[in-house]
């Protein structure tokens, strides 16, 4: 089966056509992880503390995971370049599997430190990989489509995931690493298999695959444009909204600590209610309309939420930031892939995109926590929606991602084909051309070689001379007369006129 995208969603006749059973088995595995992430995430602060360390301590375990993902963001990109997309993302996901198993068994907090961090140089290798090969098995015309449907499984896998979290808080702090571990297992023998023989998700053979290095997504201001529409939306969404709506709901509007995960899954809900549909008709109408629009959209709710005085006007906004990041996020995605292109591997251009999220996720809550701390919740936020408002100008004055560009090396070869014909000497070339042809149709008539035939002309009889095959045939001698140029044109001046 050729690689064409047979059986991807290239539009016939207005209709849609089934993904590749490997995109699918890809969203269900990001589904199963973000379940099993939600699982760990809230015991993970108080297995930490059951080691007798304090607040920050058991803070600092969470952040070397963030780490980890940060500074080995580069390696994985360069692991995919060379081993493959496939080897790394179970490679990733192994690494994972037996680092959260293993840290069931910690006895230590510097055991669950090392094994954890251990799990966040997993975590990078499978979250690049996975999105490069996602990338590169999508069809071209249904890259937002496919973005939208990774983008709301993992959605909905972190909203669900503390959900049957809570529902297992009764077997203990150690049990949820021990699920989240057998659950890894399970996805990477199932896309092991699912994987294994396909012709889509095979390595290229060498030099068939462009390799697309960072300094060449660098030089397009497209690729500018999503790093910092990326870097806002970690600060924004994973870092300021986790660390600073909580308090917010508790300090301010004097609610229980309960309603804060109200509010985040209020956001979610927005979320979940355009990802899809955005990733979709974006490939429709392009990524422009739908990063603009959507970072405006989550700028405006995530200022909302710094002078909410109640609690229906803070869900309110919550839903509102929500809907602006469904219609941004998987269209960011959907943008990298357009950079990258089809058929090409561009592992560290994915690293840089992801680590521009994992950056933002890192130093967001730590500055605005700051500014909140110095001033105020209002300020605070309203400083964090800036930067996604600074984000949609961005996008505002670059090209649109998903138009197509020509080859350098071709359009190299038209332009110098064009300054060759077109360009100074266009006119002395043309005439030199036109001569050419007059020659050679000179030589035709006359008998004469031209310069690509090695055949000798046919000698001319002298004057006078008789044709000596017309006297035996009975046809007319043929008797040499005066030369042409005495008395008609040349056919040199016949066919110049």
């Amino acid at each position: 089966m050729s690689r064409s995208w047979a059986v991807g969603t290239a539009r016939s006749n207005g209709r849609a056509e089934p993904l590749p059973i490997e995109i699918w088995v890809l969203v269900g595995g990001a589904f199963v992880i973000a379940i099993g992430f939600g699982l760990v995430a809230p015991v993970l602060p108080q297995f930490a503390r059951s080691f007798g360390v304090g607040v920050a301590a058991a803070s600092a375990i969470v952040s070397a995971f963030a780490l980890m993902r940060l500074l080995f963001a580069p390696v994985s990109g360069r692991l995919v370049q060379r081993l493959g997309e496939r080897s790394v993302y179970l490679g990733g996901l192994l690494i994972v599997a037996v680092s959260t198993g293993a840290s069931a068994l910690a006895q230590s907090y510097w055991q669950l430190m090392v094994l954890r961090s251990l799990g966040g140089i997993g975590s990078t290798m499978f979250t690049v990989s996975s999105l490069a090969l996602v990338i590169r098995m999508s069809p071209p015309a249904a890259r937002g489509r496919v973005s939208g449907l990774w983008s709301t499984g993992f959605l909905i896998g972190s909203v669900s995931g503390p959900m049957v979290g809570g529902a297992l808080s009764g077997l203990g702090l150690r049990m949820p690493f021990v699920i989240y571990a057998v659950a890894l297992l399970l996805v990477t023998g199932a896309v092991y298999l699912a994987l294994r023989n396909s012709q889509l998700a095979a390595p290229e053979p060498v030099g068939g695959v462009r390799m697309m290095s960072f300094r060449e997504a660098w030089a397009r201001s497209e690729y500018r444009a999503v790093l910092w529409s990326n870097f806002a939306n970690g600060a924004a969404i994973f870092g300021v909204r986790m660390a600073l709506v909580p308090l917010l709901v508790v300090e301010v509007l004097h609610q229980t600590p309960g309603m804060a995960g109200v509010a985040l899954t209020v956001f979610a809900a927005g979320n979940v209610a355009v990802l899809f549909l955005a990733g979709r008709y974006s490939d429709r109408w392009g990524r422009k309309p739908f990063l603009i629009t959507g970072s405006l959209i989550c700028a405006l709710g995530t200022a909302g939420l710094g002078v909410a005085d109640t609690l229906p006007w803070l869900l309110g906004t919550s839903f509102v930031a929500g809907l602006g990041a469904g219609l941004f996020t998987p269209t960011q995605q959907a943008a990298v892939a357009d950079i990258i292109g089809p058929n090409a591997r561009g592992g560290p251009v994915l690293a840089g995109f992801q680590m521009a999220a994992d950056l933002g996720t890192v130093l967001g809550p730590v500055a605005v926590g700051a500014l909140a701390q110095q001033a105020s919740y209002g300020l605070a936020l309203a400083v964090t929606g800036g930067l996604l408002a600074v984000a949609a100008v961005g996008w505002a004055v670059v090209p649109e991602p998903s138009r197509k560009r020509e080859e350098p090396s071709r359009k190299r070869a038209v332009e110098d084909e064009c300054d060759h014909i077109c360009g100074a000497d266009g006119a002395d070339h043309q005439l030199a051309v036109h001569d050419a042809e007059v020659d050679h149709a000179v030589n035709e008539v006359a008998g004469a070689p031209s310069a690509d035939s090695p055949v000798p002309p046919i000698a001319e009889p002298a004057a006078g001379q008789v044709d000596g095959d017309a006297l035996g045939s009975g046809r007319p001698a043929r008797h040499a007369g005066p030369t042409p140029s005495d008395t008609e044109p040349t056919a040199r001046d016949s066919i110049s006129r």
